[in-house]
């Protein structure tokens, strides 16, 4: 068994780097600018506030091109830490988990109709952590499978709507030996 493991989102398309570091280019611009004609007036102070709001919005599109999630799980000592990651900068504080009891695999409608898979991590009788998102029902589950496997509980497949159904892991087992996953 494994006392740590990482469960991350994939990594960011290439194409989108220089987008985000156009975002952030634009953004310092306007900041530098906005310092260079400072004014200490009132009328300066509002004047100064008005030219950071398209360095807010270039931040925060730079940071959406940027963005990732990894969640970092250490099992010896019972606890996790969700990071986010906006290029070198990680974000994130470690959480003490008690009293593992399941991790279900479901799916959950998304604005334009599709359905996006769900893997959470449920502990002390009625809290449960989102660990993963996926649109591929396949990496979910084995996602979901795998992490139950290294705490040693139950899985559940909650992908059909009122029919929840415990998984049993020993066929998952076979399935998995065989190469043979639907």
């Amino acid at each position: 068994m494994k006392s740590k493991t990482i469960i991350s989102e994939s990594p960011r398309p290439i194409w989108q780097m220089p987008i985000a570091a156009l975002f952030f280019t634009m953004a310092t611009f306007i900041l530098l600018f906005a310092l260079y004609d400072i004014q200490l007036s009132e009328k300066g102070f509002i004047l100064f506030l008005h030219r950071l709001e398209p360095c807010i919005i270039s931040v925060s599109f730079g940071i959406g091109f940027t963005l990732t999630k990894s969640i970092h799980i250490d099992i010896e000592n019972s606890r996790f830490r969700p990071t986010y990651h906006i290029g070198p900068v990680k974000i994130g504080s470690w959480q003490t988990i008690k009293n593992y009891q399941y991790v279900s695999v479901f799916h959950q409608p998304t604005v334009d109709g599709n359905y996006v898979f769900e893997v959470n991590l449920w502990y002390d009788n009625n809290k449960h952590f989102e660990l993963y998102e996926e649109d591929n029902y396949k990496e979910a589950f084995l996602i979901g499978f795998e992490l139950s496997e290294q705490l040693n509980i139950d899985l559940l497949d909650a992908t059909e709507p009122n029919n929840f159904k415990w998984v049993n892991k020993e066929e998952w087992k076979a399935k998995i030996a065989s190469g043979v996953i639907n």
